[in-house]
């Protein structure tokens, strides 16, 4: 444990979660004003129009309870018209800031918090599930605005006739409770849908990104039914929900009309004893209506059930564990020493890496060779901070990585991978992107370093071809990564297997242009070949997830176990990986 430093405020990365801010209330407000207006228009007219109506059958003066009328029926229209137009735009924002919220969550957090999400189930919740969940707003409060108008209208019938009043309150529990068995049994149902949705995306992705091998295999049927498995299910899920919602809107259409007739019954009779006008019983029945239209916010009611479903999936994303960073700065004189104090990984309650007290001295290459899943992409991962050991600390220049603010370490710790994104600008500015800006000399030099500054003067707009436009190989591609990180990097570079797609002239090319770069700095090498550990200064030899030892290549290659990581069982000597010999020298490889 490191007790000499003075403690630092964790602090989270600047922009990682101030993306996506929420819309606020305005535009649900506004939905909910709209909606509101519209039925307190649609409540005040029956009454408007009754008295309308009474007045030309005692042939009175109609004309100002008509343009009243004819007002309430335009201002409706226009206020549907306005409710409309703010839940689109409502139902835009919020999906927008769903998505880009869940999106720097994902961005935000350790890759390896992110691993249990397949590209699948992400592709799901910021597409499918973001745009169901950013409905839920403006459908709750047109839900709330919905019930304006019965309860509106309930009480404007009162007022017309207590007696057709207390028939259609009767009935109203039943209703309530058609809507009520609604919303709590549609919830699981519409939850298993969305996951089997995204168990279907996931293996299409899978198959789509294994194409070449289900062709070569001659397995697309079997891999058809595997991707269409979950269909039935889904299918089942699909038809459960829309049982669902038919037997709620089957039930209320059931009821209403029953609780129409029961209040049209009884304002006839009203009407037969005087007790009410031809004109109130034109307002009473339509107020019936009105009061017996509370089983419409069924499909509303629907919406808001699906969106708060789906918005727990974008959560799931939006509230993975971000990673916190420091105030503090390397040394302006470092030269990248690197320390692993302690370090341990615990994934699923067992260890896949342990490594105490490994020092790096500045300046040097160390190789970090093991078998498969010994854990060597693990200790990569650890020693440039893409995620926090469960114990331990890793230090650059005496400084604790999770102690440095974001800039300084990605400023100083550049990575490169075995299958870089690249994205979809041009070349150049797939090797400029990061975290300082980078002149177009660098990118042209980054690129001469790791090999690449050949085939991108052929492509037809160099360096500014777009690399969709770019038909590049497996060992194109790693080597536009490989320059992207030579182009940043500081004092740490880390290669996790960057070199696997190119040939040993190339792969040599660049380890010589790593050693002529006059900017001090640390190689950190996941290697599989002996040629890279045997041009190491340093080897770190992972076994099982623990680190076996640490020393050069010639003094290791005397134990057995460790010839037997390459593949050699004999005492061969061991490779130096001096490349070929008539391999010409670059004039200008400084990443």
């Amino acid at each position: 444990m490191v007790t000499s430093e003075p403690r630092t405020r964790q602090v989270p990365a600047a922009g990682d979660r101030a993306d996506g801010a929420r819309p606020g209330r305005t535009p649900e407000l506004l939905v909910l004003l709209c909606s509101a207006g519209a039925a307190v228009a649609a409540v005040a007219q029956p009454f408007v129009l009754g008295r309308t109506f009474d007045l030309l059958l005692r042939d009175g003066d109609a004309g100002g309870w008509l343009a009243l009328s004819a007002g309430l029926l335009v201002g409706e229209m226009l206020l549907d018209s306005l409710t409309a137009l703010f839940t689109g735009r409502c139902n835009a924002m919020w999906t927008a800031a769903i998505r880009s919220r869940a999106f720097a969550g994902l961005l935000g957090t350790a890759p390896d918090r992110a691993r249990p999400h397949a590209p699948g189930d992400v592709g799901t919740r910021l597409t499918l599930n973001a745009a169901d969940a950013g409905g839920a707003p403006a459908a709750r409060a047109a839900l709330a605005a919905s019930l304006v108008t019965p309860m509106g209208a309930l009480a404007a019938l009162a007022l017309v006739d207590v007696w057709v009043a207390l028939c259609v309150l009767a009935g109203l529990p039943a209703l309530a409770l058609v809507l009520r068995s609604f919303a709590r049994d549609s919830g699981a149902s519409v939850a298993a849908y969305q996951h089997t949705q995204s168990q279907i995306a996931s293996r299409l992705l899978e198959a789509l990104d294994g194409t070449a091998t289900i062709a070569a295999a001659g397995t697309s049927a079997r891999e058809r039914d595997r991707v269409l498995a979950p269909l039935p299910e889904l299918a089942v899920l699909g038809r459960r929900m829309w049982t669902l919602h038919g037997r709620a809107l089957g039930r209320s259409g059931v009821l209403v009309p029953l609780l129409i007739l029961a209040a049209t019954a009884v304002g006839g009779l009203r009407l037969a004893s005087g007790a009410l006008t031809v004109g109130g019983l034109l307002a009473a029945c339509r107020y019936a209506q009105l009061t017996a239209g509370v089983g419409g916010a069924a499909s509303l009611l629907g919406t808001v059930v699906r969106g708060r479903e789906a918005r727990a999936r974008t959560l799931a994303l939006e509230r993975l564990p971000a990673l916190t960073y420091g105030t503090r700065h390397v040394p302006p004189d470092g030269t990248g020493a690197l320390e692993l104090r302690g370090v341990r990984v615990v994934r699923d309650g067992r260890q896949v890496l342990r490594a105490d007290d490994v020092r790096i001295p500045g300046g040097t290459t160390a190789a970090v060779v093991g078998r498969s899943g010994a854990g060597k992409s693990v200790l990569a991962a650890v020693a440039g901070r893409l995620i926090d050991p469960d114990e331990g600390h890793v230090l650059l220049d005496g400084v604790r990585l999770d102690r440095l603010t974001r800039e300084a370490l990605r400023t100083e710790v550049a990575f490169a991978f075995e299958r870089p994104a690249l994205g979809e600008g041009t070349v150049a500015e797939a090797v400029a992107t990061g975290v300082r800006p980078v002149s177009r000399e660098r990118i042209r030099q980054a690129a001469h370093a790791a090999g690449a500054d050949g085939f991108v003067r052929r492509l037809p707009h160099g360096y500014d071809t777009p690399l969709p436009a770019a038909p590049l190989s497996g060992g194109e591609h790693q080597r536009l990564g490989l320059a992207r990180a030579f182009a940043h990097a500081g004092r740490l570079l880390i290669m996790d297997d960057a070199t696997s797609s190119l040939d040993t002239a190339t792969e040599h090319q660049v380890d010589r242009a790593l050693r002529r770069s006059p900017r001090p700095g640390t190689r950190l090498v996941v290697a599989h070949r002996p040629s890279v550990a045997g041009r190491a200064d340093t080897v770190i030899w992972l076994d099982g997830g623990e680190v076996r030892a640490v020393g050069s290549h010639r003094e290791l290659w005397n134990v057995t176990d460790y010839r037997a990581v390459f593949g050699v069982d004999g005492p061969e000597p061991p490779p130096v990986g001096r490349g070929p010999a008539r391999l010409p020298e670059p004039e200008e490889a400084r990443p």
